[in-house]
């Protein structure tokens, strides 16, 4: 996921217009770009104490394999785009640490990061040496498209910032290319510096040269931009990552805007509880999730209790189709 594309999932911006304005002003509003995210952000500071409890520590959130080892991975992780890219004193990180000490409290691993997210890789190095928390984190960075020829390089820059050896998954972020060569990421897998390999993309524009890769060179991984109102990837770029058997981590789960937006002041439908859905957040994640073709979606957040919210949607039952067929019906009625 690139900056651009993360930049509309900040929840600050949201807090503050919730605080300064109606619901009905706000529906005639042209919402800035870092300011999606207010039915969350509202539901989840009035929940919060409610969603703690019932999702707490010993709760087992749900995993799935990755279908290359067999590896179970949690369903929810963390992205670290825009949230993490922060000053790196330890009162600038502190709500990131605390991120990272929910999202491991509640059952959940995946921290997704790269070195175009600022100063987001050497913000999860601090937290994760100074937490102790590595062993039990599945971390994840990329190679950018200007280190994609020197993939060695690219990745022993992320590993200091990183303060790590290794990492559990190097992605090729945001191919555009069909006739990308894996080989270099590969070597660095042979060498025992990363123990998976993937590519990513958050472009529709690019899901031919994705689709063209994954079935070409079947990654461990494909990271790509899936929501509830954006389900492009389900034409052809899901389907070639389960038929390879790739695993697949979602990128903009709540998508780039218009979902939080559309249930902005507005409450869950009756039957979710059928899906043991307690917010908006964990309505959009368990229609993601609903998919078996996906491994886990990585939210991005900058606050605690966003992030226990969220691992609350690896909880319990999941939609199936008809179930997320109807959750689309509901979502465009409110529009």
């Amino acid at each position: 996921m690139s900056i651009a594309d993360a930049a509309p999932l900040s929840r600050r911006g949201a807090l503050a217009l919730c605080a300064g304005a109606g619901a009905g002003v706000l529906a005639g509003l042209v919402m800035p770009i870092r300011a999606v995210q207010a039915a969350q952000a509202a539901q989840a500071d009035r929940r919060g104490a409610a969603v703690a409890s019932t999702a707490t520590a010993s709760a087992a959130i749900r995993t799935r394999p990755i279908p290359h080892s067999g590896e179970q991975l949690p369903v929810v992780g963390v992205g670290t785009a825009i949230q993490f890219d922060v000053g790196t004193t330890a009162r600038e990180e502190s709500g990131c640490r605390d991120v990272v000490r929910a999202l491991v409290a509640h059952g959940g691993s995946i921290i997704d990061t790269a070195p175009s997210y600022g100063a987001a890789e050497s913000v999860v190095g601090d937290i994760l040496s100074a937490t102790g928390l590595r062993p039990r984190v599945f971390l994840a960075t990329k190679l950018e498209r200007d280190g994609f020829d020197a993939p060695a390089a690219g990745l022993r820059s992320s590993l200091q910032r990183l303060r790590a050896d290794k990492v559990d998954l190097l992605q090729l972020h945001n191919v555009s290319d069909p006739s990308q060569d894996l080989g270099g990421i590969r070597a660095l897998k042979a060498q025992g510096l990363c123990r998976y390999t993937g590519i990513t993309t958050t472009f529709r524009g690019a899901y031919d040269a994705a689709e063209a890769i994954i079935r070409r060179d079947r990654p461990d991984f494909l990271e790509v931009d899936y929501a509830l109102d954006n389900r492009d990837a389900e034409e052809r770029v899901l389907p070639a990552a389960a038929e390879a058997g790739t695993a697949v981590l979602v990128a903009l789960p709540f998508g780039r805007g218009r979902l939080f937006r559309l249930a902005l002041g507005k409450a869950l439908p009756p039957w979710a509880d059928e899906i043991d859905c307690r917010s908006w957040a964990q309505f959009f994640l368990k229609y993601v999730l609903g998919n078996p073709a996906v491994t886990a979606a990585i939210p991005g957040t900058d606050k605690a209790v966003h992030m226990v919210d969220d691992t609350g949607a690896g909880l319990g039952r999941l939609p199936d189709a008809p179930m997320r067929a109807r959750m689309v019906r509901y979502v465009q009625s409110l529009g």
